[in-house]
């Protein structure tokens, strides 16, 4: 299968630590990593801004190079990123939410009423992931239905917590 969604084509540095992406898939992103740089120590370097400026597409298209092997950024963590400040949802959420959750591809496209091939597609970045599915997951979160039955109304916040307790 191809991951050209995750295959950078052009990268090129902007003003305020900012960075405008190219795709394989011809998706153009603008992405701000300065709180990734201000936060993480191993970026620290980057506050640099003659360094910042020096950004390249890694080997195979797979990253942003500063100085290869040892400061990069994984291209399908940027798309994810440009994504959600875009206002979308980015595919890494349903990573999480599978992993937090414990469910398996058939559980969960089950729980959410759609194919597991279209889980994977949002799984993987392959398909956009509509507001609806992400609230559905949400949903879920909240009630933690067991079985097929579906509850008849989202839980108060007590019983909430009660479901949660571990």
């Amino acid at each position: 299968m191809s991951k050209d969604h995750f295959r950078l084509t052009a990268v090129a540095a902007l003003s305020e630590y900012r960075l405008q992406l190219t795709y394989a898939d011809g998706q153009h992103f603008e992405v701000d990593v300065s709180k990734w740089i201000e936060t993480t120590q191993a970026l620290a370097p980057l506050k640099d801004k003659t360094l910042f400026a020096q950004a390249k597409v890694g080997f195979g298209g797979h990253s942003v190079d500063w100085t290869e092997d040892t400061l990069d950024l994984g291209a399908s963590n940027l798309r994810n990123l440009a994504i959600e400040q875009a206002g979308g949802i980015g595919h890494e959420r349903i990573w999480i939410w599978l992993h937090e959750t414990g469910l398996t591809l058939e559980q969960a496209a089950e729980a959410l009423g759609i194919s597991r091939r279209m889980l994977i597609y949002y799984r993987d970045g392959e398909k956009s992931i509509p507001r609806s599915i992400w609230l559905a997951c949400l949903g879920w979160e909240a009630v933690r239905p067991q079985g097929r039955e579906l509850p008849m109304r989202v839980p108060s916040a007590r019983e909430y917590a009660a479901t949660h307790a571990r």
